[in-house]
């Protein structure tokens, strides 16, 4: 960031001087005030409940612009890379800045590929949990258990170190969902292979068994490998934040991405794609299609208490850029699976017609947004419902760790303190005849 010709002031109503602070600009984007020194110089806090203008931190990974509906990874935009590369491409894009040329292409693959194996004694562990638990609570304690078996890669200062620990999560991610899915159906685990790609050794992991061989569908690998592509990064939203903040304690890199995980389990952000099928799944159950005009007039009303799921979106005030790459696959998956026809996805359709054409929904934008393609593509593939959340975390993973390696290499780095204000019982005694 650089230092703007122009500075802020900030004038007080009760006769206090008056404060300038320095104002910084970006590449592109808002210019921020840097209030640094306001509780130094005046005693008071700035609040900012939900960060809604707050710059926590500069980054070079990710851009959005939400009204425009812009998203940039790297300074490339959302559309290209979903177009033209693979997810392992944009995993060495967001890691290293740059795209790999052809050899560090090769190079970076075979790495990943080669470790996704996971310590034999990870299928011990799992079996502590319930077989009914839900995947992100399993997920939540397998990737925070990963730094007891891999503890060589553990020092979160150690650059080395973190590039290891970036590798292995990586590579692991994907082992570790199949089996959290495996776990809980009570089949048995499968082993990636090395010949496969990343998507493609996903899907035999999730839905191959010993039996016999499970032959990759390339529509159905291309598909899942947009959905980890859109969701790779999303700047600083809730997650991201939280694995921030958790690494600025210095904590090693799985306890830090586990906190994201934790944090990702939410229906406000990465539970969206689940609440927006169990949605659909629930105007089924009242009818199906010839109940979903009723249901978009619930919607309508603010009394009902109906909310509309995968439609809008808080930092997209335009459409969603990722939501018209994934209607793309998700038109594709259906025809390639001939399920045009089934009745949950006939009454998705007919509930994007409406939102499209109806005048409430447009003057307030309510577009798809990307949970609502992805969910309804996951579910064609055949990924339950209640897993969908752990393929957000798979895919996010590789943001969560190029975010935190960022904070680790700022030498503005420092451990996260939020301040407050205020509000309880001031300072008082306790009355000796209470006892």
């Amino acid at each position: 960031m650089k230092l703007a010709d122009n500075k802020a002031i900030l004038n007080f109503s009760n006769g206090s001087p008056s404060m300038e602070l320095p104002v910084y600009q970006g590449t592109i984007g808002p210019d921020v005030i840097d209030i640094r020194k306001l509780y130094a110089q005046t005693g008071m806090f700035t609040y900012d409940p939900g960060f809604l203008s707050t710059a926590a931190c500069q980054s070079a990974i990710t851009y959005i612009d939400g009204d425009k509906g812009e998203l940039l990874y790297r300074g490339y935009p959302i559309e290209q890379i979903a177009t033209k590369c693979d997810y392992l491409d944009t995993c060495y894009l967001l890691l290293k800045g740059d795209l790999p040329n052809p050899t560090e292409r090769g190079d970076f693959h075979k790495l990943v590929i080669n470790h996704t194996m996971v310590h034999e004694q990870m299928q011990f562990f799992l079996r502590g949990f319930r077989r009914d638990a839900h995947p992100m609570a399993v997920l939540t304690g397998l990737i925070g258990a990963l730094s007891a078996f891999y503890h060589d890669s553990t020092d979160i200062n150690n650059p080395q170190h973190r590039d290891i620990a970036a590798i292995r999560l990586i590579a692991k991610m994907p082992t570790l969902v199949a089996m959290a899915y495996k776990y809980g159906v009570g089949q048995p685990y499968m082993y990636p292979r090395n010949d496969l790609s990343y998507a493609g050794n996903f899907l035999r992991m999730m839905f191959g068994t010993p039996c016999e061989d499970y032959v990759v569908n390339p529509v159905l690998e291309r598909a899942l490998d947009r959905i980890f592509i859109l969701h790779a990064d999303h700047e600083q939203n809730a997650s991201t934040s939280t694995v921030r903040l958790c690494g600025s304690s210095g904590t090693n890199p799985f306890a830090a991405i586990a906190a994201g995980v934790a944090c990702l389990w939410g229906p406000a952000h990465g539970g969206a794609n689940e609440a927006c099928l169990n949605m659909l799944e629930d105007i089924q159950r009242q009818g199906g299609v010839s109940k979903v005009g009723e249901f978009m007039e619930k919607v309508k009303d603010k009394n009902s208490g109906v909310k509309l799921m995968g439609f809008g979106h808080r930092v997209y005030k335009n459409y969603d850029p990722r939501a018209k790459l994934m209607q793309e696959t998700c038109d594709e998956v259906l025809a390639e699976l001939g399920l045009q026809n089934d009745p949950l996805f006939k009454l998705a359709k007919e509930v994007e017609k409406i939102a499209l054409e109806d005048d409430y929904f447009v003057s307030r934008k309510l577009y798809p947004n990307v949970d609502f393609y992805s969910g309804i593509v996951q579910r064609a593939i055949g990924i339950p419902v209640h897993l969908f959340t752990g393929v957000f975390a798979l895919a996010r993973t590789v943001g969560w760790i190029a975010q935190l390696n960022e904070m680790i290499s700022d030498p503005e780095y420092k451990i996260g303190r939020p301040r407050q204000l205020y509000t309880g019982a001031p300072r008082r005694d306790i009355d000796g005849a209470a006892r």
